[in-house]
């Protein structure tokens, strides 16, 4: 995810309120030419005949959806139960996309009542809220509230992504003595018990600062192919392993515990968060009016993709299944290469989810410096957020409870509080019905109460692992 503007690529933006708060990481790598004024139709303005098409749209709308929550969720199923886990999954999808429509929808409105050719997420809750008479004086905290969350989001995504790597590096280095060929059965290597993960994150931490310090994100064009390749087989082979090794008898719980259905929640919420990426997309295409066709195949897919995973990776490995199901796979060499595959595409995918919270930290500071310290103050505070991510991450090695956290937090906000509340206000003064103000609310409560217990849950059991165990190294869990 990345921010709108193109003029931004090669330094710091010049003001905070015109960050975009709803970006793509097609906006930096593939940025979109001034679009010439002219009086057509508000969608071929926006989407102009020099945008993206169909499947390229749709391309990026699953790389905005699809990323490590995605290997959380068979974890995620399993604290839901093996039937109210991909029925909740499907549920939630259906909400998901729903309330991605209300905010594309909300934006047009906008837009088109205050003739702008485009607003992102922060433009149209702003706009939004001065719509109602008692909150205009406040709408620019609209926009900011926003930026907060986006910022929370993208962070907490840099936190996963050292957990994540730190986890499967280790295991790949304890488990390379005893690798096989034979992939057949996934049975236990003999380990070699190496540094706890937290080092792991310390010794990525060098490679990752030089990775940001790439502050046009164009470059790293041709490693973000690659990497997208990289992990889209992984996937395909971590599909092969759990079709191909699933038991003939099944007896896991339909229902999960009532206490753990807040960490479903939060894992859930996460792997669905990528409804920043919408209207960017929305205004890069060359027919927008073909966008909703774009949200509910791409959605469709994702969703089917999210049950798929999460139903069949908790049936293959049962109660054994880690927090990323990357973990349970063989120690043979072609599933370790998965692991360093996926890793690959996460150490590259990590610039483009720390570009937002860069470009939204870093102006302001770098504004009020001399000319001759703007690099340099741009660079140390690029190597601080770094260091802060990897502390967090130091402090909660544990990857299930961060995205579970993580998802609680923020993506709740984003994804399911926001756009309801958002409808509310564009159509404040234009008859909107109660039947659309009560499910609006719906919704928004329900995310509101999975932010609360879903928080709430993640850190008491944070709390707990930390107090009832000083080594936090991951367990190998195997199919036996």
């Amino acid at each position: 995810m990345t921010s709108n503007t193109d003029n931004r690529q090669d330094g710091p933006g010049p003001v905070l309120s015109r960050i975009s708060a709803s970006t793509s990481e097609e906006d930096v790598l593939c940025p979109t030419p001034p679009l010439p004024p002219g009086p057509d139709s508000q969608y071929e303005r926006i989407g102009g005949q020099t945008g993206a098409s169909f499947l390229q749209t749709l391309i990026h709308l699953l790389k905005g959806n699809i990323g490590t929550g995605l290997l959380g969720l068979p974890l995620a199923v399993r604290n839901a139960g093996l039937v109210l886990g991909p029925l909740s999954l499907f549920a939630m999808g259906i909400i998901a996309v729903h309330c991605m429509n209300l905010l594309v929808i909300c934006s047009h409105h906008l837009s088109v009542k205050l003739n702008k050719p485009f607003l992102d997420y922060g433009d149209a809750v702003q706009y939004g809220m001065e719509n109602v008479s008692w909150l205009r004086r406040h709408s620019i905290w609209g926009r900011r509230i926003v930026n907060v969350f986006l910022i929370i989001t993208q962070l907490g995504f840099c936190c996963v992504y050292f957990v994540f790597l730190s986890d499967n590096i280790k295991q790949v280095v304890e488990a390379s003595n005893g690798t096989t060929m034979n992939c057949h059965n996934n049975q236990t290597a003999i380990t070699v018990p190496s540094f706890d993960s937290r080092l792991y994150m310390l010794c990525f931490l060098p490679a990752v600062i030089l990775l940001v310090f790439t502050r046009n994100l164009k470059y790293l064009a041709p490693l973000s192919l690659v990497a997208n390749l990289a992990m889209c087989t992984s996937l395909v082979l971590i599909y092969f392993f759990c079709f191909t090794n699933i038991p003939n008898r099944i007896s896991l719980p339909k229902v999960g515990h009532a206490k753990d259905y807040p960490l479903f929640f939060g894992t859930a919420i996460f792997a669905f968060e990528g409804i920043g990426v919408v209207l960017p997309l929305e205004n890069k295409m060359q027919k927008p009016q073909s966008f909703n066709m774009v949200l509910y195949l791409g959605m469709g897919i994702v969703t089917f993709l999210y049950i798929s995973l999460g139903t069949i990776g908790y049936i293959t490995f049962g109660e054994a299944i880690g927090g990323s199901i990357t973990l349970n796979l063989p120690n043979c060499w072609m599933y370790q290469i998965v692991k360093l595959l996926y890793c690959f595409g996460i150490y590259i995918t990590f610039a483009l989810q720390f570009y937002v919270p860069a470009e939204i930290l870093i102006p302001p500071v770098v504004s009020r410096v001399s000319e001759r310290w703007k690099l340099p103050v741009d660079l140390l505070i690029r190597a601080a957020l770094v260091v802060f991510t990897c502390v967090l991450a130091i402090l909660i090695p544990q990857l299930d409870l961060v995205i579970s956290l993580v998802g609680s937090i923020s993506s709740s906000f984003l994804a399911l509080i926001f756009p309801p509340l958002l409808q509310i206000l564009t159509y404040h003064n234009e008859g909107l019905s109660p039947w659309v103000i009560v499910k609006n609310t719906l919704i928004s409560v329900i995310g509101f109460i999975g932010f609360i217990t879903g928080t709430y849950i993640s850190i008491t059991e944070i709390i707990k692992r930390n107090g009832r165990h000083d080594n936090l190294d991951v367990t190998f869990f195997q199919v036996q």
